[in-house]
């Protein structure tokens, strides 16, 4: 294939600032994309909450003035050179804030940000075959692109792939945004931006893209069914002759269990006594009874998607097994404090991290015995993926790409690298969860083997960066 000029745009990436899987996509596809030969560059906003040491050898490129109806904001391009480029979009009004997103004008600071981003490239004279937009704060990249932009020389072969990395979450904000975004109301009367009437940000980038992805192929069927459509089943089912599910992937790089300095002791598929050490070293730093027995481990958003409000329901019962169980993570404060709770109950069984640290991520996803994901729905998923590759067995509802990464371990045929459940209550996660007891103690060579299937599947991006790549030349064929 000829080499692409691709442009990705996202609100956040690693390892600049993430809130999420979105972020962990946005620092990773470019660089696989890269590695096959394509010109790639990223674009993000330059939030000030992104860490200094990050910034290094960033360079300030110019600035330009950018216009929202009344409303007219300087945006400044700096950009870190490096294998793929990044650039920020710098605006102190807009993004000098504590945190990314939440914000009343939310509206008005991703409108500019995407007006930012198109007029920049006239500035660069860099116009990508593709612009790359991810989740509702792009959509209105979209919409600018097709409703505005496309009509000047530079612009108008520009093809637009929108993808969505969690349909819940749609950008939906009052009428009155029209007037802010200075396009013409036809836009909203003809139903392209109006969204039970609101202006959505999501439903711009659905309408005005060329082809949408979302991030597994199992999620890009359920988001046609009212059950997890979230209102845009009907859109969505109107364009999937233009819709196409992309598994996610991970950095085998820098998650690798066999060098990654992040971990206690390293080790492999061939040498897994590291593993054992990992676990008694991870029980040793939370106080957790030094014995050998299972662990369970979850790193989540503490929120209803993620199956806390079943995990709550069963959670004296799924103690009652002789296991210990480690959460990390933050969210909603009746989940925080919940969790705080049973660490009081189950001292020494029981450790609740209500924060978030990198670092003893990656401990827990190497000193645990299998990895929780009870999820309502879940778009992709990244955290089976980072458990499979440190041999910690899933366990997990069969949804979105939980469907799509995880397969039931069959003791008869030795294969399989998880155990899931189809039915979302307490009663499915329990019988998964004792499903996955009974085989880990039918002994070490057992488990072993389920744990050397975990760890031989391959979930990197290179396989997922040549679908990506098929589907940009497919768009700029115009097919």
């Amino acid at each position: 294939m000829n080499e692409k000029k691709i442009l990705i745009v996202a609100s956040e990436a690693a390892p600049f600032i993430k809130s999420g899987g979105l972020g962990d996509v946005a620092g990773s596809l470019p660089k696989a994309l890269r590695a096959l030969g394509n010109d790639v560059r990223l674009v993000i906003p330059r939030y000030t909450a992104i860490k200094d040491e990050t910034m290094y050898g960033v360079e300030y490129l110019g600035e330009f003035p950018v216009r929202l109806s009344w409303r007219t904001q300087t945006a400044k391009i700096l950009v870190k050179p490096g294998e793929v480029p990044v650039y920020f979009i710098e605006n102190d009004f807009y993004f000098g804030r504590g945190g990314l997103y939440g914000y009343g004008d939310d509206n008005e600071r991703f409108a500019f940000f995407a007006k930012a981003v198109l007029d920049m490239l006239a500035m660069l004279d860099f116009y990508p075959d593709v612009i790359h937009c991810n989740d509702w704060q792009t959509g209105p990249v979209c919409m600018y692109l097709k409703e505005i932009y496309s009509k000047m020389l530079y612009y108008a072969n520009i093809k637009c792939l929108y993808t969505i990395h969690n349909l819940q979450y749609q950008g939906n904000f009052d009428r009155s945004t029209m007037e802010m975004l200075d396009i013409p109301y036809y836009c909203y009367e003809n139903g392209n931006v109006e969204f039970y009437h609101t202006v959505s940000y999501m439903k711009m980038g659905l309408m005005y893209a060329d082809h949408i992805s979302t991030v597994s192929p199992t999620y890009a069927k359920e988001i046609r069914t009212w059950q997890y459509g979230y209102g845009m089943e009907g859109v969505l089912e109107s364009r999937k002759d233009r819709l196409s599910g992309i598994l996610n992937g991970i950095d085998y790089e820098a998650n690798n269990p066999a060098t990654d300095t992040r971990i206690y002791q390293t080790y492999d598929t061939k040498h897994m006594q590291g593993k054992r050490a990992n676990k008694s070293y991870l029980q040793t730093q939370l106080g957790l009874e030094e014995k050998d027995v299972p662990i369970v481990g979850m790193i989540t958003r503490l929120a209803d998607q993620k199956g806390l409000d079943i995990l709550t329901q069963v959670f004296h019962d799924m103690m009652r097994e002789d296991i210990q169980f480690v959460l990390l993570g933050t969210g909603e404060n009746r989940f925080e404090y919940a969790f705080k709770a049973l660490a009081e109950q189950y001292k020494g069984r029981v450790s609740a991290n209500i924060f978030f640290d990198e670092k003893l991520a990656q401990q827990i996803y190497a000193g645990s015995d299998m990895f929780l994901m009870p999820s309502l729905f879940e778009p992709c998923g990244l955290g089976q993926m980072f458990s499979l590759r440190y041999g910690t067995v899933p366990i997990v509802r069969k949804t979105g790409g939980l469907a799509d990464t995880i397969q039931t371990y069959d003791t008869a045929t030795k294969t399989g690298n998880g155990f899931l459940f189809e039915t979302y209550d307490g009663n499915g996660l329990l019988w998964a969860l004792r499903e996955a007891l009974r085989v880990y103690r039918m002994g070490q060579e057992e488990w072993a083997c389920v744990v050397q299937n975990a760890m031989q599947c391959n979930y990197s991006w290179n396989a997922s960066a040549k679908q990506y790549e098929a589907l940009y030349e497919d768009m700029m064929l115009g097919k």
